[in-house]
């Protein structure tokens, strides 16, 4: 009896393997899924290494490092924490250069304008901070590397009760410590 049903296994198995083939000729006639030979005129501006054969160009981490240091401020909408599309290079910066260096450290400080009472203002300023921050860590950041603190309407950086100076006040400031 085990010995038929061990020889009805095999057979299922052995119909199942052959059900499983393909018909994918396996000679090279086929179009190829990826060019080895590294190709002489560059389209796209990315240089190729004639080694490898890659059209991937390589990032510099150290590049406008100048410039990252300049751009410490990120701007909200009214009642948001969500970074804006524009501020989105700022944050990036701020990644490689911290990426970079893993000794540098960086305070996110979240700040709303003077609408609200300061319990929502302070939860704001911190959801801002921590926005910047996660942004931050999925850029590659380490978690020693940034805190959020939150001041809220406590330290506006314009004086005045106008759109112009509610919108300076939207901000996280990336400070170093």
């Amino acid at each position: 009896m085990k010995n038929i049903k061990f020889t009805a296994f095999a057979l299922v198995a052995a119909a199942v393997m052959a059900g499983c083939a393909s018909n994918v000729p396996l000679d090279n006639k086929a179009a190829p899924v990826e060019s080895r030979t590294p190709s002489t005129s560059s389209s796209s501006g990315a240089s190729t290494n004639a080694n490898s054969g890659s059209k991937v160009a390589s990032v510099d981490l150290t590049k406008n490092t100048a410039n990252a240091e300049l751009a410490r401020v990120v701007y909200f909408d009214y009642d948001s924490f969500v970074i804006k599309d524009e501020f989105r290079p700022v944050v990036e910066a701020q990644a490689k250069v911290l990426s970079a260096d893993r000794t540098k450290k960086l305070s996110v400080e979240g700040h709303t304008d003077e609408r609200g009472g300061s319990e929502y203002n302070l939860a704001l300023g911190q959801k801002r901070a921590e926005s910047v921050t996660k942004a931050l860590k999925l850029l590659g950041v380490n978690d020693t590397q940034v805190e959020a603190v939150s001041f809220g309407k406590e330290r506006p950086a314009v004086q005045g009760s106008d759109e112009a100076a509610w919108a300076k006040n939207r901000r996280a400031e990336l400070a170093s410590r």
